[in-house]
């Protein structure tokens, strides 16, 4: 899992070849206008979803694990407090990974909370377990997703 601000992203542009066109979309004169759903970047391979919603509490969300992309979650408005829990100490699966919708729910508690404010991402890997849409705010969000390589 990596936390960061959009101003220092092109340092993990290395990492996977999607990440220069995603990085590249967050930083739209217009990103905050876009309508809410999905949108294309690059095929299947990079495409973001628009989010704006009313947080959730910490008692509802639960981990969702991904296998065939990567979630680079970036936060227009509000602050979003996102849940991580490393996928190696996760005990509790819901039910088997569904490679149809590529996600795995577990029942295991986060081991740590990360604080995601305006102007920041954060990038979740195959490996870590997360649970976005934390907050007591109105949250307005674009979640990128990457194939992974």
């Amino acid at each position: 899992m990596i936390l960061d601000v959009l101003e220092q992203a092109d340092a993990y542009t290395a990492l996977n070849s999607g990440f220069a066109k995603a990085f590249a979309f967050l930083r739209r004169d217009d990103l905050a206008d876009l309508a809410e759903g999905k949108h294309e970047i690059d095929g299947e391979r990079v495409y973001a979803i628009v989010v704006k919603m009313a947080g959730r509490t910490r008692e509802v969300g639960e981990l969702e694990a991904h296998l065939k992309y990567i979630d680079v979650q970036y936060v227009l408005s509000g602050t979003d407090e996102m849940g991580w829990r490393a996928r190696a100490t996760c005990t509790q699966p819901q039910a088997e990974y569904n490679a149809e919708d590529d996600f795995q729910m577990f029942s295991d508690a986060p081991s740590a909370w990360v604080k995601t404010e305006p102007g920041s991402f954060a990038i979740f890997f195959p490996d870590d377990p997360h649970i976005p849409l934390i907050s007591t705010d109105l949250l307005h969000k674009v979640v990128i997703k990457v194939a992974v390589e």
